[in-house]
This record gives C-alpha cells, structure tokens and sequence, in this order.
C-alpha cells in the first residue's frame, strides 16, 4: 500500500488539529483584557484561524516574495482595524466580511490562484483590516491597548507561520494535491461561517 494518500492528508490533519472546539469569535464588546487575552483571540475562533493559516497556505503556494509579503501584510493591516475597533468606529460587515475571508482565501488555495502580487496582497490586507476590528472593538474600556494588540498581532504571526510551514510542502507532486484538500477544507469552513452570518 502506497504512503502516499497518507503523506498527503497530513497537512490537512494539521490544519484540523489547530482548530479549537468554538465555532467563532464573534464581536463581544468588553470582553477582552491583557496580552493573554489578545494572543488567545485569534484562536479561540476557529473562523479567525482557518483564515489566518489559509495566508501562510496561499503565500507558500505563490513563492517569494508572497510567501513573506502576505503574513506580513494581514496583520500590519490588522493593527489598523484593531485602533479603529479599540476607538469604537464603526465597520458595518464585519462578521460576513470574516466569514467570506475563509471563504475566499480557501478558494484562492484550493485553485492555486496566481492574480497580481499587489492584487494578492490588496486582498488579504482587506480581510485583516476585518479581523482585526473584531479582535479591537473586544478590548475592556481601561484596558492596556497595546498588550492586548501585541498579543493579537503575535498570535496571528504564528497562525501565519503555520500556515507557512504546512504550505511548503507545495514543492512535492503530492503536495499540492494536499495544498488543496486544504484549501478546500477552509473554503467549507468559510462557507458554514458565511451561511451563519447571514441566518
């Protein structure tokens, strides 16, 4: 018997294995405090962590400079929609818009899709901008903003990392077969978390 449907299904294993037991981490404004608190954000919901991974995925898949210009993009960009949720500006949308980035980045990876690097970068920047307002708008009043941001900001790198570090097997026949399994595992879970913001 052939190792290699094993091999294969094994990034997509890993990616199973990072996803907690809670659905999604949905706007609760007051619930957040601390560095710890900030860190456990981006992986207490699974609907932040299939998105999150999916960069490093979709980043590996495309090769330099993708593969470090798109983890470094999300959350750069993520900081921004953190200040705008931490100082309560509003952002309509912003449930669906992370529910449609598991959506989107899955399909991106599930295809193998090659836009432009800027379009690419344009793309996962949108949908940082998103969760990171869902991770800001959380933070107590009083609360030491920027612990909890370096928390949320670092949890997101290392999400991205792994991401990454799952995507290299890209360079190998069978990987890019389990790239896509992958892909399409987080598309399914995008698709579920855009089928519960609109119900």
């Amino acid at each position: 018997m052939s190792r290699k449907p094993i091999i294969a299904a094994l990034p997509v294993l890993a990616l199973a294995a990072l996803l907690p037991g809670e659905a999604s981490a949905h706007i609760v404004r007051g619930e957040a405090v601390g560095f710890a608190s900030g860190f456990m954000h981006p992986i207490s919901g699974l609907d932040h962590v299939i998105a999150m991974v999916a960069v490093g995925l979709w980043g590996a898949q495309l090769g330099r400079p993708a593969i470090w210009l798109l983890p470094v993009t999300f959350p750069l960009v993520m900081a921004v929609g953190g200040f705008l949720g931490l100082i309560g500006l509003p952002l309509p949308g912003a449930e669906l818009a992370i529910a449609l980035s598991g959506l989107t980045l899955g399909a991106a990876v599930l295809t193998e899709a090659r836009p432009p690097l800027a379009v690419a970068g344009v793309v996962v920047g949108l949908f940082g901008l998103f969760h990171g307002y869902a991770h800001g708008a959380e933070l107590s009043p009083g609360q030491n903003a920027l612990l909890y941001s370096l928390g949320f900001v670092l949890a997101t790198g290392l999400l991205h990392a792994t991401g990454i570090a799952i995507g290299l097997v890209h360079r190998w026949g069978w990987g890019r077969y389990a790239l896509r399994g992958a892909g399409a595992a987080v598309m399914a879970g995008g698709a579920y978390f855009l089928w519960a913001a609109l119900a």
